[in-house]
């Protein structure tokens, strides 16, 4: 199977959307396909040994509408950019026709006031209000500026399908044909003692109102796409690549993998790579959502489109175009935008035969009005008031609106959302389950605690360290690493050492300075015959702690000890007790021992722990969680928890962690901190929040509209909805919708204290 995001082109409404999905999976070898309306994309799982993108683009084209490919990184910022510069077109194309409508309209209101409010107006010349003139001012507009509304409803009749603009063409023609037989037989009005009224404004201004809702609603719709037009804006668009030993710039697409590339302060880094000389500090806050510049040496990745603070440094491209990670970024934010949530299936089931049913119900009032009242003009009004009032836009807008807004906010966070399923599901999390290493803590061993014999005078403590340090620089063992760093963290003078040893299970031992350093296990001490009375109860503390604990020995004397732990992230207490008070439980699931397991738990403020849990036993304990009826989120970072992050109700990968985890994940946090989940799942509360308010107007708009626009109120209250009211609040209905999910641009991640 493969997969393929289609840009769409030409729908007007929801309606519009199913019959794109229909004609797509009307294909054969199309597995499944979803058509989100408001970000106008197509996502189609199709064989591609029995159908390919031409035969998909091909049935959409049957359907009356437009599709492509979305591009690679490559060349997405240039399509991004032919993207908004044809929705700009559109909006021109909009606001001429709209100006016209506008000036036009004007005039013919003026004119009918006298009719229409009953009162007589010296000011207003008879002849403004003479049908033919109306006809002569209303043409333009039904045929000119309502173009696409018949353009529309003809494409949907030759696929025997109905839109919006069918109910819009309809609703209006019906007007403005009606209009023409008073306009040139009104004796034949007179002769049956009815008045020969027009109404040609009421079509008139139904299409200015309907043109300016598109308007405001493409212009509005442009918006929520603004997260993907922000993330493209962050590349850079030439890098300095030196080559043949000559500092040359070229575009960022003409970057290879292995060029080394030169970044000078305040530049913006073009590629991903590694550093091979030079150091500096990198600003990361546009993709990992971290605030403070890190600092990076050789060795050390770096990441397109972050920039660089004060050093300049040369480094080697390791992934370029579409595989650098804001690519991977963009992708995923458009896979996500194009996505449909579990809770669009009653919209989507509602506009499938909205329309129809609307047209239905349109015939049916022009019926009962005519036979029960015997008067043509309200049976006319009432009909057209339906057909103008409904609108389908709402509902196909409600979701996807708040999904693109959504997971762009999140890209913003620094939390990459796969799928708006994944979004909505996070607002109904339970539970949390935290794997240990590297998820709740930093994944190293760091030293935590050195105590000495001689204590701090004279140097003596750092003299030790660097004896230690000295000597455990040689080894490649986790443990001789973190007392290096800590070393260099201290600034001390590493020196060399002789006639190393490394003894397997026990430690190493060599000559510094003429002096004779062994550094190891209590049990290797014992062997040795070395003393360990002098710092006994500091060892029994280490353990009880769940430290690891190392002697360090000179001459064959003990002169200190250090305690190395996996230390706990800086971030985890704070957002672990969010969490907490968000009401969700969070569990702790680790492989190490329950002692060790236990003490970081009541550290972090967790109370469940599932300790000495296998690798292949992590997904188990996620199921056996979910039995007890809870939903549950996985959080870990390492290969060793991908398959409990595949069996978790969401998947939440910790960005820092490896490729294998991020793939099995749903969300991932790129940032590595523990407040990425809480900002997750704050941010799926408040879209599905957003979303619910969304189908509640959309719901109660059309079941309320329809009704009062059919006279439901006329035989209680004597009054009827004029087509023109009807026109507006059908206009402005999509455009509250997409407003109202715009709103989520102002989401920001909250601490609970």
């Amino acid at each position: 199977m493969e997969n393929a995001n289609l840009k769409l082109r030409g729908m007007s409404c929801a309606s519009c959307a199913n019959n794109i999905e229909e004609a797509i999976r009307s294909v054969p070898g199309v597995e499944a396909c979803s058509v989100n309306f408001g970000a106008e994309q197509a996502t189609v799982q199709y064989n591609p040994q029995q159908t390919n993108l031409e035969d998909i683009q091909q049935a959409i084209e049957e359907a009356g509408y437009s599709a492509y490919p979305l591009q690679e990184q490559a060349i997405m910022s240039a399509q991004t950019d032919a993207e908004q510069e044809a929705r700009q077109a559109e909006s021109r194309k909009l606001k001429r026709r709209l100006i016209l409508g506008g000036v036009i309209t004007t005039i013919l209101v003026i004119g009918g006031l006298p009719m229409m409010t009953g009162v007589h107006m010296p000011w207003i010349p008879d002849w403004l209000h003479h049908p033919l003139l109306q006809l002569v001012l209303t043409a333009p507009i039904q045929f000119w500026s309502g173009e696409s509304f018949y353009q529309g409803a003809w494409k949907a009749f030759k696929r025997h399908t109905a839109t919006m603009d069918t109910l819009v063409a309809l609703g209006t023609s019906a007007a403005f044909f009606y209009s023409l037989f008073p306009t040139f037989f009104p004796g034949f009005f007179l002769n049956q003692g009815l008045s020969p009224d027009v109404y040609y404004e009421i079509s008139a201004v139904v299409i200015t109102l309907i043109l300016l809702g598109r308007l405001l609603e493409n212009r509005a719709k442009g918006q929520t796409s603004e997260a993907i037009r922000k993330l493209m804006g962050l590349q850079a668009k030439t890098a300095r690549v030196i080559r043949n030993g000559q500092e040359i710039d070229l575009p960022i697409a003409e970057v290879v993998e292995g060029d080394v590339i030169l970044v000078r302060p305040g530049e913006k880094i073009p590629v991903d790579g590694e550093i091979v000389d030079g150091s500096s500090t990198i600003d990361e806050a546009m993709v990992t959502g971290e605030s403070l510049p890190v600092k990076k040496q050789p060795g050390d990745e770096v990441i397109g489109a972050t920039i660089n603070k004060t050093g300049s440094f040369k480094f080697r491209a390791t992934r370029v175009g579409k595989d650098t990670f804001l690519a991977q970024i963009v992708k995923l934010v458009q896979q996500a935008q194009g996505s449909k949530a579990p809770i669009q299936k009653l919209a989507d089931q509602v506009t499938g035969w909205f329309v129809p049913v609307v047209i239905a119900i349109a015939i049916a009032t022009f019926i009962l009005w005519y036979n029960f009242m015997g008067n043509v003009t309200m049976a006319l009004i009432t009909t057209v008031g339906v057909l103008i009032i409904a609108c389908p836009c709402a509902l196909g807008l409600a979701t996807p609106t708040s999904i693109m807004v959504g997971t762009g906010k999140g890209a913003e966070n620094g939390i990459l959302i796969k799928g708006a399923e994944s979004l909505e599901m996070g607002h109904k999390l339970q539970t949390i389950v935290l794997d240990k290493t590297g998820t709740i803590t930093q994944g190293k061993p760091t030293v935590t605690d050195f105590v000495t014999v001689s204590g701090t005078a004279n140097g003596n403590e750092l003299n030790l360290l660097s004896l230690a340090a000295s000597v455990e620089r040689n080894s490649e063992h986790p443990l001789a690493e973190a007392v290096v760093n800590y070393a260099q963290s201290q600034g001390v003078e590493l020196r060399d050492a002789q006639e190393f040893e490394a003894i397997a299970g026990s430690g190493v031992q060599g000559y510094v300075s003429n002096q004779w350093v062994q550094i190891g296990t209590h049990r290797w001490m014992r062997e040795l015959g070395i003393d360990t009375g002098a710092l006994q109860e500091d060892w029994d503390r280490l353990e009880y702690l769940g430290k690891t604990a190392i002697w360090i020995a000179v001459n064959n004397k003990i002169q200190g000890i250090m305690g190395i732990a996996d230390a706990v992230k800086p971030s985890s207490v704070n957002a672990i007790r969010t969490l907490q008070k968000m009401g969700l439980e969070v569990v702790m699931l680790t492989g190490d021992n329950r002692r060790t397991a236990e003490v970081i738990a009541r550290e972090v403020g967790i109370k469940r722990v599932f300790a000495e849990v296998r690798p292949d036993q992590k997904a188990e304990t996620v199921e056996q969680i979910q039995s007890e009826g809870k939903i549950v989120a996985m959080a870990g970072d390492g290969i060793n928890d991908a398959p409990a992050l595949a069996q978790a109700d969401v998947g939440m990968a910790i960005g820092t962690g490896t490729d294998v985890a991020i793939a099995a994940s749903d969300i991932t946090l790129i940032s590595g901190d523990l407040h990425g989940i809480v900002t997750a799942i704050q941010l799926s509360r408040a879209t599905i929040r957003n979303i619910r308010q969304n189908l509640f107007f959309a719901f109660i708009y059309n079941v309320a509209g329809i009704p009062i626009a059919a006279g439901i109120l006329f035989p209680f209250f004597g009054w009827l909805l004029s087509p023109i009211i009807a026109g507006a609040a059908m206009a402005f209905s999509s455009v509250s919708v997409v407003t109202n999910a715009l709103r989520l641009r102002n989401f920001r991640p909250k601490t609970i204290g």
